[in-house]
């Protein structure tokens, strides 16, 4: 569906028709590396000294502060992006944390956080991220700081997921999710070498070995974001610190987690028609944060 006059077209609407581009797949990246270099170069100087970055992206003011403070109260920094689809910047910093517009010089229609995750080798030594719509207890945010904290460099951590018990058996629909997780600058550069990452369409991934056995193997791979990673983990000696998708999935509040899920002008409004975030908080003894 696409947004009648008068409505705000949600990036996924957009990202369907116009915005291709901005939604992490290969087949549709337009911009050259020295576009990219360029970009990147603008995102490091907004962490320059930031020790332990943890990406925000916002779709939400209210979920998005107090992602912020969760992260804060275990020693990371907030560097929180948006999609130009969702307005301006986020209402609300907490103290030290970086707002960052990933599309200042990109300019996409639609910007998904997976733009950035990508090119992580070209701007940050290691960076954590999540979904916007993800909320843990303190318990959990503790026990993921500290998979992060540890992690050496060319080391990544991310949630697997088989995509439903449909597929347990199906490696090939196999995956990491970029639900939540965090990755190095070293084990960034190596997808990157080894045409993998987050990206969908890994197989169409400018660095993919062009041997015809090497692209019989990787054609039999499903395309969805982070079936690169798992490619890279599989194939390519990756490293990867695995959190399960039934550790994160009551903490997870998405379309996919809500039954008769109600659609909105923009996710932020459906956030807040979907979910209640202060229920949320309280419930998992973090409303004093609200």
């Amino acid at each position: 569906m696409i947004a009648t006059s008068g409505e705000v077209p949600t990036s996924w609407e957009v990202g369907k028709t116009t915005g291709k581009n901005g939604t992490g797949h290969w087949r549709f990246w337009d911009r050259s590396e020295d576009e990219v270099r360029s970009a990147a170069a603008h995102w490091a100087d907004a962490i320059r000294g930031i020790e332990r970055p943890w990406l925000c992206w916002n779709m939400n003011d209210q979920w998005c502060l107090l992602q912020q403070k969760l992260i804060s109260e275990v020693g990371w920094t907030p560097v929180v992006g948006w999609d130009p689809n969702c307005g301006a910047p986020p209402a609300e910093l907490v103290p030290g944390a970086v707002a960052i517009d990933f599309n200042a010089q990109l300019k996409l229609s639609v910007l998904y956080q997976h733009v950035p995750l990508e090119f992580v080798f070209r701007w940050a030594d290691r960076l954590a991220f999540w979904h916007a719509d993800v909320i843990l207890p303190r318990a959990k945010m503790m026990a993921a700081a500290a998979v992060f904290d540890r992690l050496r460099d060319g080391e990544m951590s991310a949630v697997k997921t088989y995509g439903g018990l449909r597929n347990l058996l199906r490696p090939k629909y196999h995956r990491y999710w970029e639900v939540l997780g965090c990755t190095t600058r070293g084990a960034s550069y190596n997808q990157y070498q080894n045409g993998c990452g987050w990206w969908r369409g890994f197989q169409e991934h400018p660095n993919s070995p062009t041997n015809s056995s090497e692209q019989q193997r990787r054609a039999r791979y499903y395309d969805d974001h982070g079936c690169g990673v798992r490619y890279w983990k599989r194939f390519c000696g990756g490293q990867v610190k695995e959190f399960s998708d039934r550790w994160i999935a009551k903490e997870h509040f998405s379309v996919i987690t809500v039954k008769d899920y109600r659609r909105g002008k923009s996710k932020s409004e459906e956030m807040d028609m979907n979910f209640n975030i202060s229920e949320i908080a309280y419930r998992f003894g973090v409303g004093d944060l609200l």
